[in-house]
């Protein structure tokens, strides 16, 4: 009995550490893709593959992802993001084609495929991988060490569950929404530095309200 109890606790230390370890290996940096079915935050993994975060996280800045879809949404297994070259609605302009036109060295790691998940698609060659992603829906071990996974949702799960809920139809392989699930727009920020505003906002209420004391306490002591 002590034996097995044992083993519940190191499987239960072993599997938080874990969680824990993914959790920090989060950047500050969060990016919102704005949809007609509601919003869906993400972060990055910079430490897991730090040249896919650069590149998706430039792709984000330049605009290259507004307009554009998600392509494919296969409940319980993957939404999938459109290529930003083919899939926008709206033309790019010659920097966000000259960025949507690279390819990026596969950085396949430990980080296991589980819901939630940003993983980025490719062709057979290991290091094609371009702009277009797919946002966990599901556990897909299978696909563990073969695809670059860099970010993970920090938002908008009920986004993805009305996605899951959306019809479909299958083409070959994929099973696609019948609707457009466009990305309308999407956005970056800080969370450090949203942390900052703030302090910031907390130091200056609480120097306007010793000012105020310190007047009070003048007006009171030398009147």
């Amino acid at each position: 009995m002590k034996k097995t109890f044992y083993w519940v606790c190191l499987v239960f230390v072993i599997t938080n550490v874990g969680a824990l370890s993914e959790e920090s290996q989060l950047s500050s940096a969060r990016v919102v893709f704005q949809t007609n079915y509601g919003d869906i935050e993400f972060g990055f993994f910079p430490s897991v593959a730090p040249k896919t975060v650069d590149h998706i996280f430039k792709l984000v800045r330049l605009g290259c992802y507004n307009t554009n879809h998600f392509f494919r949404v296969d409940r319980g297994f993957v939404a999938q993001v459109a290529d930003v070259a083919n899939g926008r609605s709206a033309p790019m302009n010659e920097e966000q084609r000259k960025e949507a036109e690279k390819t990026i060295v596969g950085e396949f790691s430990d980080v296991k495929h589980v819901r939630g998940i940003l993983s980025m698609g490719r062709h057979s060659d290991p290091d094609s991988a371009g702009s277009s992603f797919s946002i966990l829906l599901g556990d897909a071990p299978h696909l563990d060490g073969q695809y670059a996974i860099f970010g993970k949702v920090t938002k908008g799960d009920e986004t993805l569950r009305k996605l899951e809920e959306l019809p479909t139809r299958r083409e070959g392989i994929f099973v696609m929404p019948v609707e457009r699930i466009t990305i309308q727009s999407s956005y970056y920020y800080d969370t450090e530095l949203e942390g900052c505003e703030k302090e910031r906002g907390i130091l200056k209420r609480r120097l306007a309200a010793s000012a105020v004391e310190v007047e009070r306490q003048r007006m009171k002591c030398f009147p």
